[in-house]
């Protein structure tokens, strides 16, 4: 398995601090979700016709941008556009997945997911049809952090670039899945891992740093090792909505000793 965390841990960082600290730590990825004041990746400086060239000989070596992380939502028609523009971005960088999601909210909200497959279908068809080895992969986020519901969601879109994104945090909390369970439910479609660790204080979701909370961290990198897994364990500190959250110089250097030590054990 492979390390990397998500630009929405560094919300002040410039992009050249983001890959700095990347390498030095031994980071082997950076998930881009927003740099500086800019969240849309088609539009970040550094992916600028002028720059991209430059931007792409930076993750020559083993340290690489591991997933394009969009907002695209399928409930919105405005994600195909989105997805389309992510995906081309993909492409040029050869970066291997993109992130979307069924809706915007973090807790289980009703979605038309009829209607949420055929555009995710579009989507997938889009990137086949441009010759576009970029995975678009949905997460585990609202109903579909339901691994049954992703599961069933996934046959209906029949399509051999599907993907999911599997933030271990939804299923467990929301739905009071088992990390078995979800890595059961979704083995052969899991390619891609978030990590945040948290526990419940007076009812309400409180993030720590890796293993300060009661996520089972480990017991889900061990399902997921059960189904094949060997992608990206991703940590996502959601400092941008949480500027109260500790400082990303502490928490990145953390997290991959944890979470490297955690891959020892595997």
């Amino acid at each position: 398995m492979k390390t990397a965390f998500s630009t929405l841990g560094c919300p002040n960082w410039s992009f050249n601090e983001i890959y700095a600290t990347a390498k030095d730590i031994g980071f082997d990825g950076v998930e881009i979700r927003g740099v500086g004041d800019e969240m849309y990746a088609p539009r970040m400086g550094v992916f600028s016709p002028e720059k991209i060239e430059a931007t792409k000989a930076k993750f020559e070596g083993r340290l690489k941008i591991s997933c394009l992380t969009s907002a695209a939502c399928l409930d919105d028609a405005a994600c195909l556009k989105e997805a389309e523009d992510y995906l081309v971005l993909a492409e040029k960088l050869s970066v291997p997945y993109v992130r979307i999601m069924v809706n915007g909210t973090t807790f289980p909200t009703e979605a038309d997911l009829s209607l949420c497959a055929e555009r995710y279908a579009q989507i997938c068809d889009f990137a086949l049809n441009a010759g576009i080895s970029a995975r678009p992969l949905v997460e585990t986020n609202s109903v579909l952090a339901d691994s049954a519901v992703m599961k069933d969601f996934l046959k209906t879109v029949n399509r051999p670039n599907t993907g999911v994104l599997w933030d271990i945090n939804h299923p467990y909390r929301y739905f009071g899945e088992e990390v078995e369970k979800t890595a059961e439910n979704l083995a052969g479609s899991i390619f891609y891992m978030h990590v945040k660790d948290s526990h419940m204080e007076n009812g309400s979701l409180k993030y720590r740093m890796a293993g300060y909370g009661d996520m089972p961290i480990y017991d889900a990198l061990k399902a997921a090792k059960a189904t094949g897994f060997e992608g990206y364990v991703c940590l996502e500190w959601v400092k941008r909505w949480m500027p109260d959250l500790q400082e990303p110089g502490i928490v990145f250097s953390h997290y991959y000793n944890y979470i490297s030590y955690l891959f020892g054990m595997l």
